[in-house]
């Protein structure tokens, strides 16, 4: 019986020298708080970010509040501390709101070297572990891990979740996984599309009653010299962290955090394209802004990032330009117009068949690049008519568009010296302007002892019906503090304080 004290005794003292690493004591309001690194800004870190968004191409806090710090890593990674296991075995894990489940490395994993790089999973080591075994893979854009699903308690702040599915990963291949500075993902998607219909951590939350409201709210700290990366809190919001209320928008399509926005605004002009609503995914796993090439190209020129010259871009605003202008003059469906002309195969409502002689006589029906080019060129030549442009001027801005189209890399380097003159940018959401000032959507990477700037929209394009669509991630969550309703499914906005 002594015998049997003194393990319990040793068990829980190894619990709380656990804790002690992960936690403060909570403050008087429920909030808790605890000082984080920083680290400097490179592009090698930014590469590594990539791994925790890539995959969206392929798949469309106890009573009292239970905050988790967040590590602001280079402004592109916001990871923090959970424990998994009795005692608690800590793990730096991102907060992904684009993704639903947990994972962590195996010490069963003993052919990636990445496992070797981060803190492991020792189910041995744990007095509430509980087999499931269940193998699973999941596919990112860099690269995919393979595992196997677990059930065991998870600490994350100071709220115990009991019995919670994971997945503990037995292969990591990509060298993504390798550079990242966190050892697994929790995601904080809808169960919708939770691999292995594994329960997002906060469903356990709200079936276990852990919560005081059915909410999660996300603060990200975007100033590179503060201690604190910003915190994300379960079960309520910390007023302190945000200014007046929050907009909120409902959730449209459950899965990712998607909702209905509206057009995006250059210094207070309409781009166009989302102009009758596009769609919007709130993810807090994905660095930069990302959505449709058509707009981002707009940006681009608007604040002299370097792109792409892309020469069938510029062929169609040659060869066709002042056809697709007078189409739109004659009120022909925007959507219609490139396949009127011979370059695209679909006309918004079907497909048109390839034995249809086009006006022009052309042969190259069908042509991905040419239709592509085509459709971003009808929605800057539209644009630039409700701006009661000249027909030289429409035409010459397209064609400067058609050296501005974003890099396939992804980032768009910008002058650090101009970030002054850049226009604010603006996205329309629930009826509201929502601005971010060039301070805020520009990123400063440190590469060997430079400074270098690079544009936060990058493009992204997904296809009707699921599209078009854009991914609001730390760019913007960083500028608005964001509030994760699954009470009442939707979305809220506010100001970061």
């Amino acid at each position: 019986m002594m015998r049997h004290r003194q393990l319990l005794l040793a068990t829980a003292c190894l619990w709380a020298l656990s804790c002690a690493s992960l936690l403060r004591a909570s403050t008087p309001d429920g909030l808790l708080r605890v000082s984080l690194n920083k680290n400097k800004l490179d592009r090698e870190a930014l590469v590594a970010a990539k791994v925790d968004r890539q995959h969206d191409s392929r798949r469309l806090r106890a009573a009292g509040g239970g905050d988790v710090p967040l590590i602001d890593y280079l402004n592109t990674q916001y990871f923090g501390v959970i424990g998994i296991g009795t005692p608690p075995q800590n793990f730096t894990v991102i907060f992904d709101t684009g993704s639903s489940n947990l994972w962590v490395p195996s010490t069963k994993c003993y052919f990636s070297i990445a496992c070797y790089f981060h803190h492991r999973y020792k189910s041995g080591k744990s007095s509430t572990y509980k087999a499931d075994g269940e193998t699973c893979k999941i596919t990112y854009g860099s690269g995919s891990i393979v595992g196997f699903f677990s059930k065991d308690n998870v600490l994350v702040g100071d709220l115990v979740v009991k019995s919670q599915k994971f997945i503990e990963t037995t292969r990591e291949p990509s060298i993504s996984f390798i550079l990242g500075k966190f050892d697994g993902i929790l995601g904080l998607g809808y169960p919708e599309i939770s691999v292995g219909k594994a329960p997002p951590i906060w469903q356990s939350m709200k079936e276990q009653k852990l919560l005081k409201d059915n909410v999660f709210s996300f603060w990200l700290n975007r100033n590179p010299d503060a201690p604190s990366g910003g915190e994300l809190v379960f079960g309520g919001v910390d007023p302190k962290h945000f200014k007046g209320n929050h907009t909120y928008v409902p959730v449209s399509r459950k899965g990712y955090w998607q909702f209905n926005m509206g057009d995006l605004l250059i210094d207070g002009h309409s781009t166009g394209f989302c102009a009758k609503g596009c769609a919007a995914i709130a993810d807090s796993g994905t660095s930069l802004l990302a959505g449709p090439t058509a707009i981002v190209a707009q940006v681009n020129h608007a604040i002299g990032a370097e792109g792409i010259i892309s020469t069938e871009c510029k062929e169609v605003v040659s060869q066709y330009g002042e056809m697709i202008l007078n189409l739109l003059i004659a009120q022909t469906n925007p959507q219609k117009v490139c396949s009127q002309i011979g370059l695209c195969m679909f006309d918004g409502i079907h497909s048109v068949s390839e034995g249809i002689e086009s006006v022009v006589g052309k042969e190259n029906l069908g042509s991905d690049v040419m239709c592509s080019a085509c459709q971003m060129a009808v929605v800057w030549i539209e644009n630039q008519l409700r701006e009661n442009k000249t027909k030289e001027m429409i035409l010459q801005y397209a064609n400067q568009l058609c050296e501005r189209l974003p890099s396939p890399n992804g980032e768009s380097t910008v002058s650090c010296h101009q970030i002054s003159k850049m226009p604010n940018l603006a996205f329309t959401i629930a009826n509201k302007t929502f601005t971010l000032t060039p301070e805020q959507y520009i990123v400063k990477l440190d590469q060997g002892g430079q400074t270098v700037c690079i544009s936060g929209f990058m493009a992204f394009d997904i296809p009707p019906p699921r599209g078009p669509l854009w991914i609001l991630g730390d760019v913007f969550m960083g500028a608005y503090h964001t509030v994760f309703d699954f009470g009442k499914d939707r979305i809220g906005f506010a100001k970061s304080a």
